[in-house]
């Protein structure tokens, strides 16, 4: 698996860019925006995403990891694929993603080229356990509550505390939470609950 690519940028079409890497020639298939930020001759460092077909190997290249992330998500939902991920990348930021599937946003979803009205809802369906949410956005108060209580979690386990003692955190700061929790605010608490403990 390839995860990222730096090399510097040898040539810019309206669909890829190909970025030379030890000699060799990568053509990495980017979305609009993505390419409007390289530049011909400049040094480029993309994360990149590897479709494996049985007829060929492509490579999609993102401005940054939270792109690449979405595109890898959405296409665990039934019928998309990765031109269509590409699409919802394009036309959509990471956040307008998210908050599009927690908030049952068919509307959103629907003005990129190829997704209608059932798609959108598939989409909706399949994903909006694993979607997460994007910061400072409130939905129904039950998927909020989840979305701040699992960011909180992860972050305490990417700290290095294991998963019951970020649980018992958790827990300890829920009532802090209130109608619009604020993610980074209870984690500090989270943090300052273990160091207590």
């Amino acid at each position: 698996m390839i995860a990222f690519v730096r090399g510097q940028v040898a040539a810019l079409t309206l669909t890829s860019a190909v970025v030379e890497v030890g000699g060799v020639g990568l053509e990495l298939m980017c979305t609009p925006g993505t390419l409007a930020q390289l530049r011909t001759g400049s040094t480029a460092t993309l994360p990149t995403s590897m479709i494996v077909r049985e007829d060929s190997l492509t490579l999609y290249g993102f401005a940054d990891e939270e792109e690449k992330t979405i595109f890898e998500l959405v296409q665990t939902a039934s019928g998309v694929g990765p031109k269509l991920a590409q699409a919802i990348v394009a036309v959509l930021s990471p956040d307008g993603v998210r908050n599009a599937i927690a908030s049952d946003d068919v509307r959103t979803l629907t003005k990129v080229p190829g997704i209608g009205q059932k798609g959108a809802q598939r989409i909706i369906l399949e994903l909006k356990d694993r979607i997460g949410v994007a910061p400072g956005t409130t939905t129904g108060s039950t998927l909020a509550d989840a979305a701040w209580r699992d960011q909180v979690h992860q972050g305490l386990v990417g700290l290095g505390y294991n998963a019951k003692d970020a649980d018992k955190a958790v827990d300890a700061v829920a009532g802090e939470a209130g109608a619009a929790p604020d993610v980074r605010a209870l984690l500090r608490a989270a943090l300052r609950s273990l160091s207590k403990a």
